[in-house]
């Protein structure tokens, strides 16, 4: 029944996403922020598929926590679901993320509406340039900047070294990071067709401030933070790995 469900799933996926991305390349002589809300339209589709076809729900702790002004996200990273379900719930949000992607026929197309900070991992000078350069821009239009600090998703039960680039971003733009805690992975698994029911829990928590301090101090406690919450709300899941 779960690989039943997950393929309708895919199903609808494949059949809405060309027709969005091909809606969303109209939205281009729009401004950032009216763009965003329209291609986050089909995030917001999407999740709704998970939650009436696959039985997979979400809850959200901490939205208190939420800053009224533009910061930072850094988020723990272990499905495909928190790119698309992070946009429900925080102001309008924008991912650093690999240049690689916008290549993705019709998913890449609507990325790049959506203005994304895109990189070229093989070149760090201009990819450090890119980062000051673009985030400057989001913040003034009014976007978040959305970082996944291991860089990659990481599988339930497991850690990846915490990248102190976003840190530096932050102390360099002057913006504080809010660090964000989920255990999507234990419901759809990386490169996994199956979506199980359940429902995920997402734990937001109070902002750390950046100013005066190192990127290795911030990181350090951006990741103590995640780690230590995730061990809390985590292991509930099916594909969470049992001894």
């Amino acid at each position: 029944m779960v690989l039943f469900r997950s393929l309708i799933y895919w199903l609808g996926f494949v059949l809405i996403t060309p027709v969005y991305a091909i809606l969303s390349l109209m939205a281009l002589p729009f401004p950032r922020v009216p763009r965003y809300r329209f291609v986050t339209g089909w995030c917001k589709i999407m999740v709704f598929l998970l939650r009436v076809v696959c039985g997979l729900h979400y809850k959200v702790i901490g939205r208190e926590n939420i800053l009224k002004q533009p910061a930072m996200l850094m988020s723990k990273h272990q499905s495909a679901w928190e790119t698309m379900a992070l946009t429900q719930f925080f102001p309008p949000l924008v991912y650093v993320l690999k240049r690689e992607l916008f290549k993705i026929p019709f998913f890449g197309w609507g990325l790049r509406v959506v203005s994304p900070i895109a990189i070229d991992r093989s070149n760090r000078a201009e990819a450090q340039r890119l980062l000051m350069e673009q985030g400057h821009e989001r913040l003034r239009d009014g976007f978040w900047i959305g970082i996944f600090p291991e860089g990659t998703r990481v599988a339930p039960g497991k850690r990846a070294q915490y990248k102190q680039g976003g840190a530096r971003l932050a102390i360099s733009l002057g913006v504080p990071i809010v660090p964000v805690a989920l255990n999507s992975g234990e419901y759809w698994p990386k490169n996994s067709l199956k979506k199980y029911p359940g429902t995920i829990t997402v734990s937001i928590g109070p902002a750390i401030q950046t100013a005066g301090r190192s990127a290795d101090e911030i990181t350090r406690e951006v990741e103590n933070w995640i780690e230590t919450e995730l061990a809390r709300i985590g292991g509930t899941g099916p594909c969470y790995p049992r001894a």
